[in-house]
């Protein structure tokens, strides 16, 4: 069975434009790491140990099945189209994900796995959906999945992660560094909302939008470029002892990234 890679990203930068409701605006360059992805194939249920009609996940995963974003990408598919032939294609058989993305990383691999199950079911199935129609149903599941259905190599991301616009430049090679500190965003944006509240305004928004990747790595530090980086680092004090100069933190962490030639 064909296998489909879930790409890993890193936030070149990630800066707080404002509130809406509970939810914290950004503006933000995803970029895909190239060389970091889980894989993700169906297998027929016959053989493994799944019963029919459990919704059956393989892979080393910390949460239970209806935590993971996989099967709540899978609700959210079911309930948009009502398709029965959905339904019966996860009677049939089993999703299975080698996992290579850490977990609580800041890279999106629940993210990047979602976005990838939906697009497999929407291939499989021929069900037909746009790619603008799945990102919807993404956003269901999260913020950052939008930006993996569209599955461009580097993005402007607004809003709350639903305005995903392409922004062409070349891919960097990016390396990866993730300590072993699980962290929690909902965590990250409080502590940032309540002591390092500090919006950009419109100008600046349109000038990183505008700028290149190397040009914003080469013009600013880890916390200019990321405003949850000072907030995480309050909060989980032993991050500090992971942080190396020239690297840049992505997401709410814990993972660090540099260029590499």
């Amino acid at each position: 069975m064909k296998k489909y890679k879930a790409f890993a990203k890193v936030n070149i930068f990630l800066k707080i434009t404002g509130v809406r409701g509970e939810y914290h605006e950004i503006v933000s360059r995803f970029m895909r790491v190239e060389n970091l992805y889980d894989e993700l194939s169906f297998v027929k249920k016959e053989m493994t140990d799944a019963k029919a009609n459990e919704f059956k996940i393989i892979g080393d995963f910390s949460c239970k099945t209806e935590q993971n974003t996989i099967f709540k990408a899978y609700f959210a598919l079911k309930e948009f189209t009502q398709s029965q032939k959905l339904e019966e294609l996860m009677q049939t058989y089993a999703i299975e994900v080698e996992k290579n993305i850490p977990a609580f990383a800041g890279l999106g691999g629940g993210s990047s796995d979602a976005a990838t199950y939906l697009k497999m079911c929407n291939n499989v199935l021929n069900l037909g959906l746009s790619l603008n129609e799945l990102a919807l149903i993404g956003l269901k599941v999260g913020a950052d999945v939008p930006f993996f259905i569209y599955g461009y190599s580097s993005a402007n991301v607004s809003g709350i992660g639903e305005v995903v616009e392409e922004f062409e430049e070349e891919l960097l090679k990016i390396e990866t560094y993730t300590p072993k500190i699980e962290i929690s965003t909902p965590r990250v944006y409080k502590v940032y909302r309540e002591d390092f509240f500090a919006p950009i305004d419109g100008f600046e928004t349109q000038r990183l939008k505008e700028t290149c990747s190397v040009n914003i790595l080469k013009n600013m530090s880890a916390d200019e470029a990321n405003d949850l980086f000072k907030p995480a680092l309050q909060e989980y004090k032993e991050l500090k002892e992971h942080y190396k100069h020239g690297y840049f933190f992505s997401g709410s962490g814990s993972s660090f990234f540099r260029v590499i030639d």
